[in-house]
C-alpha cells in the first residue's frame, strides 16, 4: 500500500534530523541543495526514520523546492 507524505526540508541545517510537526514531516538536513544531493540525503534521512528501504522512497512532487511530496510504496 501506498503512503504519501508531505515534508519540509531545511537544507544546510546543523544536524540531520526528522521532525514531525502538525502532521508534516520536516527533514534537516546538513547536505546543501546542489545537484540533487539534499534530496539524496533527505531519502537517506526518510528512510531511516520511516524504517523502509531507500528503493521505496520516492519524491513525487516538489525536486527542486523545500515543500516536497513523498510516495513511499
Amino acid at each position: 500500500s501506498q503512503k504519501i507524505f508531505n515534508i519540509r526540508v531545511t537544507p544546510h541545517a546543523k544536524q540531520n534530523k526528522v521532525v514531525e510537526s502538525d502532521g508534516v514531516l520536516r527533514v534537516y538536513t546538513t547536505t546543501a541543495p546542489e545537484k540533487g544531493r539534499a534530496n539524496e540525503a533527505v531519502i537517506e534521512l526518510l528512510s531511516e526514520y520511516l524504517d523502509v528501504p531507500k528503493s521505496r522512497i520516492k519524491i513525487s512532487k516538489g525536486l527542486a523546492f523545500r515543500e516536497k511530496t513523498i510516495t513511499v510504496n
